[in-house]
């Protein structure tokens, strides 16, 4: 068993620093399971902090009312950003969306682009990655510089899977529902599949199912791998 004291400890102390330092804070969030133990925290010691959603148009609507139901829960302030692409304008040559045919770029309009503003924005970008849920993950640290003369702060970095469940658990918070329908991790609907969980080998196969992508892009072009 984890006894988060002493981690909660130190994230409390890096956000007041922050603030007695001047600088302007945002987190960002999925608004899945893995992203309430972060939304809980916030609730705790940041809640001056604004949660950036980024609303691609393709979101499952569980996702959008869990998202609604957890600001309210927890008392946050959600600004949702969209991309400056209309998604009709969202096609290859041929006419196809770009989610089908060129996920990278589809990525790109609906996460990396709305994104730029914010960071322009802002001093410190804080976002729950975990190094137990990608290899790109596990390359970071818990500060790092990101773009626009910005860092980013991981204060989850450190923690697996055990302890993200451990803390849902000890402090009653509530999951994603979809879920419980073998939904482990929930992105956009046409790139999200549902997985046996014994066919895991890590915590983002149900993404991008079938190709060679596991990051949209935040984490990488904004920064994320530095």
């Amino acid at each position: 068993m984890t006894d988060f004291a002493p981690l909660l400890e130190d994230i409390e102390a890096r956000l007041d620093g922050y603030r007695q330092r001047g600088l302007k804070m945002f987190a960002t969030s999925s608004f899945q399971t893995n992203s309430v133990v972060l939304l809980h925290l916030l609730s705790r010691f940041g809640r001056d902090v604004p949660v950036i959603f980024l609303n691609t148009g393709f979101h499952f609507p569980e996702t959008l009312a869990f998202r609604d139901d957890l600001a309210e829960r927890f008392g946050l302030t959600i600004r949702a950003v969209a991309s400056p692409i209309p998604r009709s304008q969202q096609r290859d040559a041929s006419g196809r969306l770009l989610f089908a045919s060129d996920p990278d770029y589809c990525c790109h309009l609906n996460k990396v682009l709305p994104m730029e503003p914010v960071l322009a924005e802002n001093d410190v970008w804080i976002n729950g990655v975990r190094a137990s849920q990608s290899s790109v993950r596990k390359a970071m640290k818990v500060e790092q510089p990101a773009a626009h003369g910005t860092f980013r702060y991981h204060p989850l970095l450190g923690w697996d899977s055990q302890m993200v469940h451990q803390y849902l658990s000890d402090n009653d918070l509530p999951r994603h529902p979809l879920e419980a329908q073998g939904y482990f991790t929930v992105g956009c609907r046409p790139c999200t599949r549902k997985l046996d969980a014994e066919a895991l080998y890590d915590e983002r196969t149900g993404r991008w199912f079938g190709l060679k992508k596991t990051e949209c892009g935040l984490h990488t072009d904004l920064g994320g791998s530095s």
